[in-house]
């Protein structure tokens, strides 16, 4: 069965509202993400920046609307690949997969901050679309069994556009990955000040809750640059976590982290076999902390990531993703 995402690649994706204010975190976690790591990500990483990124997003969920930048047919400025080792690999991965076995990706996914043991984490996500998460293989086999899809709006957003990237133009691409999420980073300027106004009450109130007290100014220029490519980054990784075992979207995810410039690319070896270790830098997360993100130099599959922010222990995740069926996964054995 083909995925609904490669019969609909060609359609213009609608932008739907994610997670807002004090429900992110109790989104991520009922999605099944990782939201640790999906925090520490964040342009806006720390006590203050979290409260900071809640307060955008209340205003972007409640105020933004779907803009014509989203669709893969308006002409949008040239993003020229940067990192020549991740487009090379993406153009292998593209040019040797074949059909793939299964009809759903697996990741396994253990995670520690500081050198404890946080959790481990089951991912499935399926051609349809469908994401079941649990802590262990008990608890996964009764999510699907259980019928327990916890997918939304945005991984599919996510998803397609990583699928698209494989062959598409990566212009378009970068807009359609960093519109998986609310945002207003592409309309006029006029057009997000009157965005950023509406949503002063709503921003301010965060802020207070967090004890914030330095007001927020509307991104521009580099400040507005960093935005974005923080968002290119956290949903082109997240796309590589729930469908990294098909090789279309590990293939449009390297392309798509080939364009941000603050991402660094060197050549590694990770348990004996050859890797390439990608580094998100300090500018895409507000000019402190990183994201390591290590993998396979031959088939792009994530091998592991390691987040770190000033003041906060290091987070490490390591991966084992595959590809499966539903009825193997119903059955225990994977």
């Amino acid at each position: 069965m083909p995925d609904v995402v490669d019969m609909l690649q060609g359609l213009p994706p609608a932008i739907t509202p994610g997670p807002a204010g004090s429900d992110i975190v109790a989104a991520d976690v009922a999605r099944g993400r990782r939201a640790l790591a999906r925090r520490r990500r964040h342009r806006l990483a720390g006590a203050a920046g979290a409260g900071t990124a809640a307060a955008v997003a209340v205003v972007l969920a409640v105020t933004s609307t779907p803009h014509p930048a989203a669709r893969p047919t308006r002409p949008v400025a040239k993003s020229p690949a940067m990192h020549p080792a991740l487009v090379t690999l993406a153009a292998r991965i593209t040019k040797t997969a074949g059909p793939q076995p299964g009809n759903a990706s697996l990741q396994i996914v253990t995670q520690t901050v500081g050198g404890k043991l946080m959790q481990v984490y089951y991912g499935l996500y399926t051609n349809s679309g469908q994401l079941y998460s649990g802590d262990d293989k008990k608890t996964l086999i009764r999510a699907v069994a259980r019928h327990e899809n916890q997918a939304d709006g945005t991984d599919f957003l996510e998803v397609a556009a990583a699928r698209y990237t494989a062959t598409g133009s990566l212009a378009t691409a970068r807009v359609r990955m960093v519109n998986a999420t609310p945002n207003d980073f592409f309309g006029s300027l006029a057009v997000r000040k009157k965005i950023w106004a509406a949503g002063a009450k709503a921003r301010n109130r965060i802020l207070r809750e967090k004890g914030i007290k330095t007001p927020l100014k509307l991104p521009v220029g580099k400040v507005l640059t960093d935005e974005i490519n923080n968002s290119l980054w956290t949903n082109s990784t997240d796309a590589l976590n729930w469908a990294g075992g098909n090789p279309k979207i590990r293939a449009g995810v390297l392309r798509l982290l080939s364009t941000i410039p603050a991402v660094t690319v060197t050549h590694s070896t990770t348990g004996g076999l050859p890797t390439l270790t990608i580094t998100a830098g300090p500018a895409v997360f507000g000019g402190s902390g990183e994201e390591v993100l290590t993998v396979s130099a031959t088939t792009g599959l994530p091998v592991k990531s390691v987040s770190t922010a000033p003041g906060v222990p290091a987070g490490v995740e390591t991966y084992r993703v595959s590809r499966v069926t539903l009825t193997s996964i119903k059955a225990g054995k994977f």
